[in-house]
């Protein structure tokens, strides 16, 4: 049985009929990745040939072959970078939605550095597409126990909704004791739509299953699983992916064996697994599925 996360108040959301599933794309170009901050600095990233758009762009063909909406978080530098992306992504459909400014992790920041990052990230994404950013999801997931002013910032900022908890328990990132099904957090400002990533119990612990990493390096069974409980349980499964890991050509940043194999091992078997994915279970975005919750539909997001 989940015990709840003793530093958070929460509130589990209302019952009702089961939602579909939620598809999510992490939008950040290949060298921007947490692991390889020692490698590349972010005064270079300029120096970089970006993959972004087209990478984005496979994704998106992918999405409209199965009649899928989304939610796209996406980092403020590449609305900044390549708005017709942006607009690209809502004229399909879609739903944007913030993965920060510069994929500065929340552990790293101070309350100021992140509310002015979330901020100029919302700027951004509502400049280029034309439409509010509701949703944010830190990259690494770095929302974990002793950053819970982050909620705080959140609402100030003005979002209403965060994809950031894991909950599951891991050295690199985490927030064990939280549900698995999407949940109210309630701060002293306000409340806002927690919705957790994917995953599995077993004896009595949770595994991770809601990613593209965790479907290049396992078989489809492993994944799937965690959306089959989720359906079994009558809640929504979240599921993410990374443009860059449909790239099988992206150039390699030298990096150490163990970050070569979490970040390049199978990105060729990750289009097929993802049509299996989709075929097999039904998806759609945030804007969609939690229009209620968030207060009104997101423009461009109706299925």
């Amino acid at each position: 049985m989940t015990t709840p996360a003793p530093r958070l108040q929460i509130e589990p959301l209302d019952g009702g009929p089961r939602r579909l599933h939620l598809f999510s794309v992490d939008v950040e170009d290949y060298f921007q990745v947490v692991a390889f901050e020692g490698v590349v600095r972010r005064e270079d990233w300029d120096t970089y040939p970006s993959r972004v758009e087209s990478n984005t762009d496979r994704l998106l063909d992918l999405l409209a072959a199965h009649s899928v909406r989304g939610t796209f978080f996406t980092l403020g530098w590449v609305a900044r970078k390549h708005p017709g992306l942006i607009r690209r992504i809502v004229d399909q459909g879609h739903e944007v939605a913030s993965h920060g400014d510069w994929h500065r992790r929340v552990t790293r920041m101070s309350p100021q550095e992140a509310l002015e990052e979330l901020r100029n990230s919302k700027a951004a994404l509502e400049d280029a597409s034309g439409q509010p950013c509701f949703g944010f999801r830190a990259p690494s997931f770095s929302i974990v126990p002793g950053t819970e002013w982050a909620f705080d910032v959140l609402l100030e900022a003005g979002y209403r909704y965060d994809s950031s908890l894991f909950p599951i328990r891991r050295p690199d990132y985490g927030y064990p004791g939280v549900p698995p099904a999407p949940f109210w957090i309630h701060r002293p400002a306000g409340s806002l739509l927690e919705l957790p990533l994917a995953t599995f119990g077993v004896a009595g612990m949770r595994l991770p299953a809601a990613g593209g990493g965790y479907l290049r390096q396992f078989p489809d069974a492993f994944v799937h699983r965690a959306f089959r409980e989720a359906e079994r349980e009558n809640r929504p499964g979240m599921f993410y992916v990374h443009p860059w890991e449909v790239d099988p050509g992206q150039p390699r940043i030298p990096c150490s064996p163990l970050t070569g194999i979490r970040h390049y091992r199978n990105i060729h078997l990750m289009l097929p697994r993802m049509e299996r994915l989709l075929a097999e279970f039904r998806f759609s975005s945030v804007a969609v599925e939690f229009a209620r919750e968030l207060g009104q539909p997101v423009r461009g997001a109706a299925a």
